[in-house]
């Protein structure tokens, strides 16, 4: 069980955010994925609102292009809190069940303790890997 983070967009975004998707899913043995749910957030640089001494208000902005900072292991964590912490589902360590029922729904014979048993990794794209380490 997994899941696999990419562009929201299929494409890394132009402005000061980046939008990502996540596919949860389970690995048959056959090899075959099967998505049991798709999640997404999104990063952007730092603004902030601040007051002068002079009375002005002024936006301060970070110039920095969104990916400075980020690496794979902070959009591996940031994919894994969203996964983990879903507040409509049930809380738990990770809502098993519900997604035990999301996999029968979809053909596949699982308990939510199995689920619960196999180890969880969170895989980075390619094109998200490769647009990380582009300077």
């Amino acid at each position: 069980m997994g899941a696999i983070c990419d562009f929201a967009t299929g494409a890394p975004d132009p402005g000061p955010s980046q939008s990502f998707s996540i596919r949860e899913f389970l690995e048959l043995e056959d090899g075959r994925l099967v998505v049991t749910r798709e999640l997404g957030f999104s990063l952007s640089s730092v603004r902030e609102l601040v007051e002068l001494e002079d009375g002005r208000r002024v936006v301060l902005e970070n110039a920095a292009p969104i990916r400075t900072g980020l690496t794979p292991d902070k959009i591996r964590q940031n994919a894994l809190n969203l996964a983990l912490a879903d507040d409509d589902l049930p809380q738990d360590e990770h809502p098993w069940e519900w997604l035990a029922r999301r996999a029968r729904e979809q053909g596949i014979d699982v308990t939510a303790d199995e689920l619960g048993a196999l180890q969880y990794e969170v895989f980075l794209t390619k094109r998200l890997r490769e647009w990380l380490e582009t300077p």
